[in-house]
């Protein structure tokens, strides 16, 4: 057995001793990872908890859905409210903390009614010398991380889905909340989350699959890997200009420097070793 099998038995071995579990269930990578595993190893005494929020995209929503009846874990969405606290409204650097207070909030309620201990989180190893204030709430609200406790980093998840499960979801890039487009310290609104989202979508729409689209008041500024640069700064310019125009942009610029991870936490000066939780 190599390094990486012994890790992944370690998953399923730590997760057969919990009773049932609610995962906090976004889509992405890693809690869509979580999820595959607890319905393997528990089956309907797994259950997938989506929080409902303005900053959760709605493609991204699309995907959880569709993963989670591609596996067959029964899911649950909830709304999380986040935007009415202002600890997480005013864009503080702790802005996560607030955020995953109110979706383990949710988590253990939806838990509690279904008479279920555990609530758990995609969490990896990678996480655990990053700056993720979401950590710190999940400690607080006694939320669980089987992956990071089994020790599993992002590659390995990325790997397992891919030679385990064979899922797409293996390649999917990473797509943090729309609320790391606003600079710390921006209000955020669920009316400018929404303008953000649209000119994402519309690069989207080009082919383009990773782009922040940072929220700069009139100003959207939009980041993407350098091989999109032709395709936003050519023939899809006039399709990405209007749909800025039309989401109330008065400017729409492409920065020249292609898309890096965690360029809002560097600008911040809270840099962790992957380049920090925002990108």
């Amino acid at each position: 057995m190599n390094d990486l099998q012994a890790r992944f038995e370690a998953l399923k071995a730590g997760l057969a001793k919990l009773d049932a579990v609610v995962v906090a269930f976004s889509g992405g990578v890693d809690s869509g990872f979580l999820a595959v595993v607890a319905q393997q190893v528990l089956g309907e005494r797994a259950v997938a908890l989506t929080a409902l929020s303005p900053s959760h995209p709605a493609r991204e929503l699309a995907d959880a859905r569709e993963l989670a009846a591609r596996i067959g874990i029964r899911h649950l969405e909830r709304p999380s409210h986040e935007l009415d606290d202002p600890a997480y409204a005013t864009n503080p650097l702790d802005r996560c903390y607030a955020c995953k207070g109110h979706v383990f909030a949710v988590c253990r309620q939806v838990a509690d009614a279904l008479g279920i201990r555990w609530v758990a989180d995609g969490s990896n190893a990678d996480d655990r010398d990053d700056f993720r204030p979401g950590r710190r709430a999940a400690a607080e609200a006694g939320v669980i991380s089987p992956l990071a406790d089994a020790g599993l980093t992002k590659a390995d998840i990325r790997a397992l889905l891919r030679d385990v499960f064979g899922l797409a979801l293996a390649d999917k890039p990473a797509s943090p909340c729309l609320s790391s487009r606003f600079p710390y310290g921006t209000p955020i609104t669920a009316a400018d989350l929404a303008r953000v989202e649209a000119v994402e979508v519309a690069v989207h729409a080009l082919g383009v699959p990773e782009v922040r689209a940072r929220f700069l008041g009139d100003t959207v500024r939009l980041e993407a890997p350098a091989d999109a640069m032709p395709i936003l700064a050519g023939a899809g310019r006039a399709s990405v200009v209007a749909a800025a125009r039309a989401a109330g942009f008065a400017q729409v610029v492409l920065d020249l420097e292609p898309f890096r991870s965690g360029r809002l936490n560097r600008d911040a000066g809270v840099v962790g070793p992957d380049g920090g939780a925002e990108v």
